[in-house]
């Protein structure tokens, strides 16, 4: 199957972000993906809270959700956008970072919201408290298609095996990872986190990501690592894409979900065994 992730730059504009990814998505589906994949916060990259407040929607009224949604119908093409970042009813005023897969008839087909904060101080000057603005979410979510069942996550969650594990076990045979990864941590684990997800479960791993320097015109800049990656389920890297936005198809080989784990069957190794304890 032919398919096709977005390396985006996105700015803190929604509306300026969502004429770039319409562009992008129909490029990918006329070069003939299938299956299209865009990364983390989709819709809309900032540090600031107020303007956050101020740019986002709620699901049922959110614009590039809508747009995006009329495009995957139109093209005939999945779509998993990788999140948006969502204003919500909670009394906190906390934002979903929410991650959808979308058919070819432009339905929602599953949601999953980002369970992992990245709540981490990862140098001297660079410190995030996701859970400050975005409320967490509670379920793992694993989905069948046509073309493979698809276990969701975002980000930060890469750092978790036990719910890719989760996934697998409830028959996935692609990961999702969409992400806006820190260049610093990016450097030191993104490739290795990646390639041990797949290798572990003998999965897909797709992880389209937002890459290089975010254009906001009156606040705080950020920057994020690029190299959106597909592993394959044994491991090997399929598609790195540097730093560069862009569209970068690959093929999806179903069959080597089961050639791999036929190779090394520790899914279903596992035992049980008694939690540490000192002694």
């Amino acid at each position: 199957m032919k398919s096709a992730l977005l390396q985006l730059n996105v700015s803190d504009d929604p509306l300026a972000n969502l004429a770039i990814t319409r562009g992008m998505l129909a490029q990918a589906a006329g070069q003939g993906a299938q299956f299209v994949l865009t990364p983390e916060v989709t819709n809309c990259v900032s540090v600031n809270r107020d303007h956050q407040r101020a740019v986002l929607h709620l699901e049922a009224n959110d614009p590039t959700l809508a747009a995006l949604g009329e495009d995957a119908a139109t093209l005939g093409i999945w779509l998993s956008i990788g999140s948006l970042a969502l204003k919500t009813e909670d009394a906190d005023g906390r934002f979903a970072n929410r991650s959808f897969l979308i058919d070819p008839q432009g339905e929602i087909v599953a949601r999953y919201d980002k369970i992992h904060m990245f709540d981490v101080q990862v140098t001297a000057t660079e410190t995030w408290r996701e859970s400050a603005g975005y409320r967490p979410g509670n379920d793992a979510v694993m989905v069948r298609t046509p073309f493979g069942n698809i276990g969701m996550t975002i980000c930060y969650d890469v750092r978790f095996p036990a719910l890719y594990q989760s996934l697998a076990e409830a028959g996935a045979d692609i990961l999702t990872v969409p992400a806006a990864f820190s260049p610093v941590t990016g450097a030191a684990h993104w490739h290795s986190l990646l390639r041990a997800r797949a290798i572990e479960t003998g999965c897909f791993v797709i992880a389209a990501a937002q890459t290089g320097i975010h254009a906001s015109a009156k606040h705080k800049t950020r920057q994020t690592y690029g190299h959106s990656l597909v592993i394959s389920p044994w491991g090997e890297v399929m598609v790195d894409a540097g730093t560069q936005a862009g569209i970068y198809l690959f093929d999806l080989d179903m069959t080597q979900t089961g050639s791999a784990r036929a190779k090394v069957p520790s899914m279903s190794h596992r035992r049980a065994f008694n939690e540490p304890h000192e002694r």
